[in-house]
């Protein structure tokens, strides 16, 4: 071997860490001012979107009791309700904006890619309303889908209105998404941390960069805070630390939860196909079709339908019997499928962590029977399987660990849920899956090159390379 091959290889990388250093904190200051701004405007979203959705709520509780008094009236009232609702945000989506369908992220992380468009003027309002329409039905969906997508394309409106630099823009829309987050569950270490971990292939780091995502993950959880109010997003009784003889069940836990994310994430997708792939009146009609079933779910089974916010509370509380956790929790998932994959607003994390809920505590109720000394508290893997099924899906397991314990405040389960959610997120890589929102962003690429439309104009001959 030529020595002087060796030095010149090295000499080569030590000027590529060289360079890397030396355009590190490219970008201007003002970033940090704008991030300000972006965290505010998100976090005024949120609280607006979250408020709205419980005006919705209470509308919708009156207008039933007003028709209780026609047998049948309210089940059919329920039905044409939410069909029309869900069949009207479809219509937002399919007419207007196509990449508002779902829950957004893989959309953030394509446009901070280069390789999607960020059309903040018809994504902002068809998200917010259209996301209140599809949630507001019952939808098995969550509210962190329009407020992660609003946040970002609030970090490009800011970016278009006072024109930023490109790489002040990329902070922006990253700050953005982080903020979004925040304002969904009262969680700004979360929204932090998701920039950080999730969006790490496209998230540009620097100094003023992630500076930006937390200042305006953190204003936008003063905002939520002022307007809705400082509770916990899960409210719920402080646990102990569990004994560390039991520390071995968190590990099985997290091993079944890394098969679950394995095969949600394949059943997901497909879903998506069987729907994106219908014709005629069926494509037509999907809205009323599900949203009619979701409808009906609403008044003859609440806890099958809705984000999970109301059901998550009553499983920790052991108002829902044993047994029927399990059955719920294989009811929850079809709806889940249903819901998300139609293509409707609305995101995914909350009925992960709503299925995770349902699981954990049916299997802490197990284990404390077979193990009563080492299981004193059956919540303990309530509280884990939250982040469990997220971590096994999303691959995002620092997000998962500090989501969980910023919305139910259990500090002490800190090790617990470390150990869930890496033996969880190692199973599911293990078994060969991908992230949830790599494999979306991959597949609205392949949908968008077969269609020729939504593609970067400066992306599209390096998607036709690859």
């Amino acid at each position: 071997m030529n020595p002087d091959s060796g030095s010149a290889a090295h000499h080569r990388g030590l000027n590529k860490v060289i360079s890397k250093l030396s355009t590190t904190e490219k970008g201007s200051s003002m970033v940090l001012f704008w991030a300000l701004i972006v965290g505010a405007l998100t976090g005024f979203m949120g609280a607006l979107f979250q408020l709205a959705l419980a005006q919705i709520a209470t509308a919708k509780d009156m207008f039933f009791e007003f028709l209780e008094v026609t047998p049948g009236l309210p089940l059919i009232s329920s039905i044409i309700l939410s069909g029309v609702m869900v069949f009207i945000a479809f219509l937002l989506v399919r007419k207007l904006a196509p990449e508002t369908g779902g829950s957004g992220v893989q959309e953030i992380e394509g446009g901070l890619e280069g390789l999607r468009p960020l059309r903040w003027k018809r994504v902002i309002p068809i998200k917010f309303f259209g996301g209140l329409l599809s949630l507001g039905s019952g939808m098995v969906m969550g509210r962190e889908g329009p407020t992660i997508q609003i946040g970002g394309n609030i970090g490009k409106m800011i970016s278009d209105i006072f024109k930023v630099s490109k790489i002040d823009t990329h902070a922006l829309v990253a700050a953005g998404a982080g903020g979004g987050l925040s304002a969904a569950f009262n969680a700004p270490l979360a929204g932090i941390l998701f920039v950080i971990e999730e969006m790490r292939p496209e998230f540009k780091y620097n100094f003023l960069t992630v500076q930006a995502v937390i200042i305006a993950s953190a204003t936008a959880d003063i905002v939520l805070r002022l307007m809705v109010g400082q509770q916990l997003a899960i409210p719920m009784n402080m646990l102990s630390t569990p004994p560390l003889p039991s520390l071995f069940l968190f590990l099985i836990f997290g091993c079944v939860f890394g098969v679950f994310g394995f095969f949600f994430n394949r059943l997901l997708v497909r879903t998506l196909n069987f729907f994106s792939n219908l014709t005629g009146w069926p494509f037509t009609l999907t809205g009323l079709i599900v949203g009619g079933i979701i409808g009906a779910l609403v008044w003859y089974f609440p806890d099958a339908i809705g984000g999970g916010y109301v059901v998550i509370p009553k499983a920790l509380s052991g108002s829902i019997p044993v047994m029927m956790l399990l059955l719920l929790f294989f009811i929850r998932f079809g709806t889940t499928m249903v819901s998300y994959g139609s293509g409707s607003i609305g995101g995914i994390f909350a009925p992960m962590l709503a299925l995770g809920t349902l699981f954990g505590m049916w299997f802490g109720h197990f284990a404390h029977f077979l193990l009563p000394e080492l299981v004193v508290q059956p919540e303990v893997f309530a509280v884990a399987g939250m982040a469990a099924l997220f971590c096994a899906t999303v691959r995002a397991p620092l997000t998962g660990i500090a989501l969980t314990i910023e919305m139910t405040g259990n500090y002490l389960m800190i090790l617990p849920l470390i150990l869930t959610c890496f033996t969880a997120t190692i199973v599911a890589q293990g078994l060969g899956g991908q992230p949830i929102y790599t494999v979306l962003l991959k597949r609205t690429l392949d949908l968008a090159k077969k269609s020729g439309q939504m593609l970067m104009p400066e992306k599209s001959n390096e998607l036709e390379k690859s």
